[in-house]
């Protein structure tokens, strides 16, 4: 079969569900009008569907449920953004923007979904999932991954395989990293505690503005100094807020920032750093408080399977066009899934034009003659996979 002729054959069926996801973005766990879209677009192929997966997403299955079993997982939620470009099906929610890919994403599987249910005599299931809450945790700490994964959306798979568009790649290239793809995701948040007084008689309170800056020199001395340099780790201040008038020394100074790490030795010893750089402000006369939240595991790319997706995307796009990628320092909850089965994530060139559109941006857009190559490389991928021990 040709699957680039097939995906070309519905590209504008994938476009126009992109289109209708996009215009109506709904949060984590929010999903609900993306899901009824979904599930009427599955039943319109005949496919049945379960809803409610993880919440809100929603699981199909291809085949006859013989021999290998192979997810494909579509992330469906959108980001608290407002757009700022002018698109003939710019979100209609105000506060709400697909503004990192997922309703292309879910537009695809779709589209895979197509393909392969006209395919005759699929030996094997391959298993569509639908998932919400890849952006944030609910309430109770549980992302979309983790709560398809409660509800058994991934048992008895033997490989799972995931496509995310890349708005700064040219359409008509891929990228699959082996082995490590993204980081860990970890937030902290601190206090740091001193005695407020006048600006005019700094010495009879404790500044925290000033223990501020010396914890801050520790903190940023952690991975040059305290980590071993050959491994891959960031760790950035994002928010620092303290005082409120010029001439007033506050009480406190508030510093929250992340953690990004591919190792999880190195991930455990920088949380011990950071809460040693921390204790500067009780040396110094202050207080502390400190919070790490752990985020998601670090991407880890089977190298066998990110190899066949290459392999795959060359026999589409040509060779040149098929590399191998580099690990990013970004969070991705795909890495529950590959706990389950092993797996990997493919990265599709869908760059929109020549303006800079970084992910997670009002100006994020994508070029959507991109979605033709990444429905193809991912239906041929999951019958390829489901062929590899027969």
């Amino acid at each position: 079969m040709d699957f680039l002729e097939k995906a070309k054959a519905i590209e504008d069926q994938i476009i126009a569900w992109r289109r209708a996801i996009h215009a109506n973005p709904e949060l984590g766990f929010e999903e609900h009008k993306t899901a009824s879209l979904v599930l009427e677009a599955l039943r319109d192929m005949g496919i049945e569907a379960q809803a409610g997966v993880g919440r809100t997403g929603v699981v199909a299955r291809i085949g006859n449920g013989d021999g290998r079993k192979i997810g494909i997982r579509a992330d469906m939620d959108a980001l608290p953004l407002d757009e700022a470009v002018d698109l003939p099906f710019k979100s209609t929610v105000a506060g709400k923007m697909h503004a990192c890919g997922h309703d292309a994403h879910t537009a695809m599987l779709l589209g895979v979904a197509k393909i392969l249910h006209d395919m005759p005599d699929i030996n094997g299931e391959i298993r569509l999932l639908f998932q919400p809450s890849e952006e944030r945790w609910g309430a109770d700490g549980i992302s979309g991954a983790t709560a398809m994964i409660s509800d058994n959306a991934l048992e008895e798979l033997d490989a799972v395989i995931a496509v995310h568009v890349d708005s700064m790649t040219p359409v008509g290239e891929i990228t699959v990293s082996d082995g490590n793809a993204s980081a860990a995701a970890d937030m902290f948040y601190a206090t740091i505690k001193g005695i407020g007084c006048h600006g005019a008689s700094p010495h009879t309170g404790v500044d925290p503005i000033w223990i501020a800056a010396q914890v801050i020199n520790a903190v940023q001395a952690i991975r040059s100094r305290r980590t071993d340099p050959t491994t891959g780790s960031v760790i950035s201040m994002g928010a620092i807020h303290g005082g409120s008038a010029p001439n007033i020394i506050p009480a406190e100074v508030t510093i929250n920032g992340t953690i990004r790490t591919f190792d999880e030795d190195i991930r455990n010893q920088i949380h011990e750093e950071l809460d040693k750089a921390f204790q500067i402000a009780r040396t110094l006369g202050g207080d502390y408080e400190l919070n790490i939240s752990k985020g998601y595991p670090p991407m880890w790319n089977d190298p066998s399977i990110a190899q066949l997706l290459r392999d795959v995307s060359a026999g589409i796009l040509g060779a040149e066009n098929a590399q191998e990628g580099k690990p990013g320092m970004f969070g991705e909850d795909f890495a529950y899934m590959q706990k389950k089965a092993p797996g990997a994530m493919l990265s599709l060139g869908a760059r929109y034009d020549d303006q800079h559109r970084p992910h997670h941006s009002p100006i994020f857009a994508l070029g959507e003659d991109s979605f033709k190559y990444g429905t193809a490389i991912m239906a041929e991928s999951a019958v390829r996979l489901l062929k590899q021990d027969s």
